[in-house]
């Protein structure tokens, strides 16, 4: 049996623990959960070190057929190069593990790119899946935006029609393009929270 200062401390390691999940949850309104990650060439970026912009985290499995119809259309491409003219920080991210659909290392990720006329900043390689999992990534695509202040603003979807086929991108509402826009005037993100379509991200476990 313990003793009542055991269960006592017990409770409070409990405690600390649930808070910094809660604290650590990719929750729209609140602040965006910090990182660090390795990047394409082998350098570590920082949430941080992006304070005073807004940046894009788009996670992405380049087989999946869901990303095909995205990059081969020039959809997600176009939408990089606005972006990025503009001084927002766009992020791959790969959280394909070892073995597993769309894993690439950094320089197949970068030659992917050029094929494509891909346009991110950088590209977040996440084989373990720590980031996707701090921020319950669950499909590619799924976007996260973050605005200048470091709090999330958006969530879900890069548009509202669930398909592999590019005629439907002109029908759909573009819900990515429409909160970048919406934060360069100065506005509130419409839909800030939609649900993401596409493959499962295909982590370890």
């Amino acid at each position: 049996m313990f003793s009542q200062s055991v269960k006592i401390a017990l409770a409070g390691l409990v405690f600390v623990f649930a808070s910094a999940q809660v604290f650590a949850e990719a929750v729209i309104d609140k602040a965006a959960p910090a990182f660090s990650a390795k990047v394409a060439d082998g350098s570590i970026i920082n949430l941080v070190d992006f304070k005073g912009k807004t940046v894009v985290l788009e996670w992405t499995n380049n087989e999946c057929p869901y990303v095909v119809k995205h990059y081969d259309s020039g959809n997600i491409p176009a939408l990089q190069k606005d972006a990025t003219s503009k001084g927002v920080v766009w992020l791959q991210v790969i959280s394909s593990a070892p073995g597993k659909q769309g894993h690439v290392d950094g320089t197949t990720a970068i030659s992917l790119n050029k094929k494509r006329n891909a346009m991110p900043t950088n590209i977040i390689l996440d084989a373990d899946g720590s980031l996707g999992k701090l921020y319950n990534a669950q499909t590619s695509p799924h976007v996260f935006i973050i605005n200048p202040e470091g709090t999330l603003v958006y969530k879900g979807g890069i548009d509202s029609i669930n398909s592999t086929k590019a005629a439907d991108i002109p029908k759909a509402v573009p819900y990515v393009k429409a909160a970048l826009e919406a934060l360069a005037a100065g506005k509130k993100v419409p839909n800030p929270s939609t649900a993401p379509y596409g493959c499962s991200i295909k982590y370890a476990s």
